[in-house]
C-alpha cells in the first residue's frame, strides 16, 4: 500500500513539475472539444404521428413502407432538399405505437429541421399507401399528431460538454506526457536521492538568491537575510562543521558546485554572510576556478569589493587566483567558492580548506555527475562533509540525513596564525 502512496505522490509531482505542459495540452483539449461541438452541433428531435384504418393486418409492415425509399424521395422532393437519401434516411425513424398508430421520429441540426422532415416523411406516406401505387392497395392515413416541438441538447450546452470531455482528455495527455518526461529526466530532485547519489547527508537545504551582475551579487552579500526556517537550518549546519558564534580557532569550508548548476553558486556566498550576521569574523574566497565563465559575475563583485579594503560588517571579501593554496586563519570563518566542470570536475584546482561541502540545487545535475565530482575530491584527499541543497524541491518530504558514521581519525589540517588572510603553500 505504501508503494501505491509514493507512486501516486510521485505522479502527482511529476504533473505538479510540468504544470505547464499539462495546463498547455488541458487548454488545447477544450478548445478543440468546443470546435468539436459547434462543427457537430446536437441533433434535435421531433415526432409526427399517422394514423391507419383499424382493418390493417400488419403494422410492422407499414413501419417497413414509411420508412421505404420511395417515401423518403417524396419527402426529400417535398421539403426541395439535394440531401442524399442516404443522409435522410439515418435521420428517420419509423416504429409502430399501437395496432393503427405509426411515429415518424426525425433529427436535425435545428428544431426547424427535425420538425420539416418529420412531417414531410409522414405526408409522403400517407400519399404514397393513398395511391393506387400502393403496395397494399389503398389505405386511409392520415395525420394524427404533427411534429412540433422538437427536443433536444441545447448548442451552448453541448458545446460546454464536447469542451469538457476535451479539457479531460488533455489533462489525462498533459499527466501521461508529463510522467513520461520524468522518468526520462535523471536530475536529482529530492534530498534522500541527492544523498544517496554519493552517500552523503544533506546539511541544510534552504532557498538562494540568483544574482545575474555585480550590482545583485553585490546586494545579496551587503544585504542577506535568510528567512526564520533557513537561518535556523543554517546555524545547525555551521554547527555541524564545527563553527563556533563565540570561536577560539579559526576554521574553513570550502563550497563545491558544478558549472551547469548556476542556482547552487549562491551558497557559499549565503554561509558566509549568515556567518558574519552572527558575529563570527569571517572571509569570502573566491579562489581559483576550473570553470570561471560559471562565476564571472561573482568574481567580479568580489574583486570590487576586495579593492574596497574595508569589510561589510564582519565580512571580508577577497579575490586568489593562485594554485595550490591553503586557507590559513586564526579565528573566525573562511568560506572558499569553488565551480568545477560538471562533465570532467577536477577538484584538485579548488584550495584546500578544513572541510569542503557540496553545494547542488534540487533538479540541476544527476548522480552520475555528483559521483564524479565526489570521486574528484576523494582522490586529492579534500572530504566532502555534507551538502547544502538549493532551493529544494516544495514537494520534497525527505531530509537526506543519512546515518552519521563516524568519521576517520584523519588529522585536521594546521591552522597556522596568519591573521585572517590567505597564503600560498609552501
Amino acid at each position: 500500500m505504501s508503494e501505491q502512496s509514493m507512486d501516486l505522490r510521485g505522479f502527482l509531482q511529476s504533473v505538479r513539475r510540468h504544470k505547464f505542459l499539462v495546463s498547455t495540452v488541458l487548454l488545447v483539449g477544450c478548445l478543440a472539444g468546443a470546435a468539436y461541438g459547434v462543427e457537430k452541433p446536437p441533433m434535435l428531435t421531433s415526432q409526427a404521428l399517422v394514423v391507419l384504418p383499424g382493418s390493417v393486418r400488419s403494422m410492422a409492415t407499414q413501419a417497413i413502407i414509411a420508412d421505404s425509399d420511395p417515401v423518403l424521395n417524396g419527402a426529400l422532393r417535398d421539403m426541395g432538399s439535394a440531401e442524399p437519401l442516404q443522409a435522410l434516411a439515418r435521420r428517420v425513424q419509423v416504429k409502430t405505437l399501437t395496432s393503427n398508430i405509426l411515429s415518424v421520429t426525425a433529427q436535425g441540426t435545428t428544431a426547424k429541421q427535425a420538425e420539416q422532415t418529420a412531417n414531410a416523411v409522414a405526408n409522403s406516406y400517407i400519399a404514397y399507401v393513398d395511391s393506387a401505387q400502393g403496395p397494399t392497395g389503398q389505405l386511409q392515413a392520415r395525420v394524427l399528431e404533427q411534429a412540433t416541438n422538437a427536443t433536444g441538447t441545447a448548442l451552448p450546452v453541448h458545446i460546454a460538454v464536447t469542451a469538457l470531455l476535451g479539457a479531460v482528455a488533455g489533462v489525462l495527455l498533459g499527466a501521461g506526457m508529463a510522467l513520461a518526461i520524468s522518468r526520462r529526466d535523471r536530475r536529482l530532485r529530492n534530498r534522500d536521492d541527492i544523498a544517496d547519489a554519493i552517500g552523503v547527508p544533506v546539511l541544510a537545504s534552504l532557498q538562494v538568491g540568483h544574482p545575474s551582475d555585480l550590482g545583485g551579487w553585490t546586494r545579496l552579500l551587503e544585504n542577506y537575510k535568510p528567512s526564520a526556517v533557513d537561518a535556523l537550518r543554517l546555524r545547525n549546519a555551521l554547527q555541524q562543521l564545527g563553527v563556533s558564534v563565540r570561536p577560539t580557532t579559526g576554521t574553513s569550508v570550502g563550497v563545491l558546485s558544478l558549472s551547469r548548476d548556476r542556482g547552487a553558486l549562491a551558497i557559499g556566498p549565503q554561509i558566509a554572510a549568515f556567518a558574519a550576521s552572527l558575529g563570527i569574523p569571517t572571509t569570502l574566497v573566491f579562489g581559483p576556478q576550473q570553470d570561471s565563465d560559471a562565476a564571472a559575475t561573482l568574481r567580479g563583485a568580489c574583486a570590487a569589493l576586495q579593492k574596497q579594503s574595508r569589510p561589510l560588517g564582519n565580512l571580508w571579501v577577497t579575490v586568489h587566483d593562485q594554485d595550490e593554496t591553503t586557507v590559513l586563519a586564526e579565528v573566525g570563518l573562511t568560506v572558499v567558492v569553488s565551480v568545477v566542470d560538471s562533465q570532467s570536475p577536477n577538484a584538485a584546482l579548488a584550495m584546500r580548506t578544513i572541510e569542503t561541502v557540496l553545494g547542488v540545487s534540487s533538479a540541476a545535475v544527476t548522480a552520475e555527475e555528483l559521483a564524479r565530482v565526489a570521486a574528484s575530491a576523494f582522490a586529492n584527499d579534500r572530504y566532502i562533509s555534507g551538502i547544502f541543497v538549493a532551493d529544494p524541491d516544495p514537494a520534497d518530504r525527505t531530509t537526506g540525513r543519512l546515518p552519521q558514521v563516524t568519521r576517520s581519525g584523519r588529522r585536521r589540517m594546521p591552522t597556522r596564525a596568519a591573521g585572517r588572510s590567505v597564503e600560498t603553500k609552501s
